[in-house]
């Protein structure tokens, strides 16, 4: 029961909480969380596994997205790229990969 609780809570709580700490002006707090938030859709990848939802999964590893090749190239950008919104995309898509990798572990030893 507390597993989804803290997956979820990184994904959405956490990158808010971010996000407000990194940009506290006016409303730029809340267009940066809207980009870490798009990194969501990484996961769009599992909509063509089988079976798309398998709670004894992990996704590190397994989907397109979620791949060594893909972390890889995340990690690249977000290293070299000097376009602001598109730093704060990958690392969205690293710390969801974390996020996932954490719910993994936590399926394996919990």
């Amino acid at each position: 029961m507390l597993q989804p609780i803290i997956h979820y809570s990184l994904h959405f709580v956490f990158i808010a909480w971010f996000a407000y700490q990194f940009k506290r002006q006016e409303m730029a707090w809340f267009k940066v969380y809207l980009i870490l938030l798009s990194s969501m859709l990484i996961d769009i990848d599992h909509l063509w596994a089988t079976p798309i939802f398998d709670p004894n999964r992990c996704s590190v590893g397994f989907h397109t997205f979620h791949s060594e090749i893909s972390i890889g190239l995340y990690i690249l950008v977000f290293l070299f790229s000097r376009v602001f919104w598109l730093k704060l995309f990958t690392f969205g898509l690293i710390f969801h990969i974390i996020t996932d990798e954490i719910d993994c572990l936590m399926s394996t030893y919990f």
